[in-house]
């Protein structure tokens, strides 16, 4: 039987928000199918709002996007009128409204056929102008706005994507070209708004060798003098591992440069066994399914153990990579599961240490020296469901000299957190059942 230590007097940091998403609740208050309230249930902590002009629940094509809020590029800047702010405001003000802070991506949606805000700015700097009205909006009030103090603003998405043949859809000029784009806005955000968290630009493939575009980036900061408070990419992969994997290679690479310890956030990241066809189909079927809960489960413990400042899956707007909600009903999936769990977890504040983790076993400990919490799953890519381990003894490593009960919720094909008391053995250990995709959460209170 395999065998797993945790020790609930041993803190190791915090639990990280590892259970952000991209985008916010969704449905409509109209026909009454919003899923605001399950969606605060969650405790989701921040929504990256990019791509969220492709779903008419949040305003469609008048939403976020830079070009979208400020339509004619030869207009005023400074001139309120010459924003339409009305759809982000009201996809702002919902999120909000859940607990939600909103992490805003300025730029454009991508752009896979008909290009209209991924080309190069005609003029970069008053680019950077109209995204700083766009932050004084919602954080200063100006234009009749807010005062929400959104945190993280983030420059640009992915502008070294390629598709197949070779075209892309995040970036229409050179390398060089974004390098300048982005130093310029980067450099002005930062002195007008140094207090805030300004960084991106959500690289697709977060390093590689010194020809790409991310080695470019940190070279031209490093020699201007410039840094950013945090650097942002994504992961789509089969293998949870690949986020460890590829966190250690986006450290490098800050290192190299001479940004370690710069924040890094996963802000996009979902099981992708390929991007064309069957491949792309099955993906999707898992996405929406009890293995895909597991994958979201296993991908939340590896975040939170590595060196990541935030994890933020993509997408909780109604589309094929959406696992929390059915995209046609609404309907809470097994997917939504994990992100509730995890939430219980942050909530608790203080990450607790795990040893060793068998291989396909992965954990998350949380505790706030009164009440102690465990989130567990079994992943394998290759496994069939329910194969592969079962029984596993927790040596449960409590505060002494108390009595404690334990509540394990059962996440697998026939439940969803179904609550049951297990019991707790006189040396502290509990053995509970985890074939493979199931998804276990303990909750260890005193008695």
């Amino acid at each position: 039987m395999e065998r797993l230590q945790i020790d609930f007097t041993t803190e190791i940091g915090k639990i990280k928000p590892m259970h952000a998403t991209n985008n916010g609740p969704a449905g409509s208050a109209v026909r009454n199918t919003g899923i605001d309230a399950a969606f605060a249930a969650a405790g989701i902590p921040y929504a990256r709002n990019h791509d969220a002009a492709f779903y008419s629940g949040y305003g469609g094509e008048n939403t976020v996007d830079v070009h979208r809020i400020f339509r004619n590029f030869a207009a005023d800047e400074n001139d309120p009128a010459s924003y339409d702010f009305r759809a982000t405001d009201q996809y702002v003000q919902r999120t909000e409204a859940c607990g939600t802070h909103v992490f805003y991506r300025l730029g454009a949606a991508i752009e896979h056929d008909i290009k209209r805000g991924t080309f190069p700015p005609a003029d970069y700097l008053k680019w950077a102008r109209i995204c700083a009205h766009i932050i004084r909006h919602y954080n200063e009030g100006w234009a009749n706005g807010f005062r929400y103090g959104i945190a993280y603003w983030e420059i640009w998405n992915e502008p070294d994507c390629r598709n197949g043949d070779g075209s892309n859809p995040c970036w229409q000029g050179t390398d060089e070209e974004f390098v300048e784009f982005f130093c310029t806005v980067l450099s002005y955000l930062k002195g007008q708004f140094p207090y805030l968290k300004i960084g991106g630009p959500a690289f697709c493939w977060g390093w590689g060798g010194e020809e790409r575009l991310p080695h470019k980036l940190l070279a031209a900061m490093q020699k201007r003098g410039l840094t950013m408070d945090f650097y942002s990419f994504h992961c789509y992969a089969h293998d949870p591992e690949q986020i460890r994997i590829n966190t250690e290679e986006v450290d490098k690479l800050l290192a190299k440069y001479g940004f370690a310890g710069m924040e890094t956030n996963l802000n996009e990241w979902n099981y992708n066994c390929g991007w064309n066809g069957e491949d792309f189909i099955r993906g999707i079927e898992i996405i929406k399914g009890q293995k895909g809960a597991s994958y979201t489960t296993a991908c939340m413990c590896v975040g939170q153990a590595s060196s990541l400042g935030m994890l933020m899956y993509y997408d909780a707007r109604p589309s094929a990579y959406n696992g929390l909600f059915d995209t046609d009903t609404l309907r809470i999936l097994h997917g939504y599961y994990p992100f509730k769990m995890f939430g219980s977890l942050y909530r608790l504040g203080a990450s607790a240490a795990i040893s060793a983790l068998p291989k396909g076993l992965y954990a998350a400990a949380a505790t706030n020296g009164q009440k102690h919490a465990l989130l567990l799953t079994r992943f394998d890519d290759a496994a069939a469901q329910g194969t592969a381990g079962g029984a596993i003894t927790l040596a449960l490593g409590l505060p002494a000299g108390k009595t404690y009960r334990v509540k394990q919720y059962l996440l697998d094909e026939e439940n969803t957190m179904a609550e049951e008391e297990i019991p707790l053995s006189p040396d502290g250990s509990v053995v509970v059942s985890c074939p493979m995709y199931t998804v276990l959460y303990l909750e260890i209170e005193e008695a």
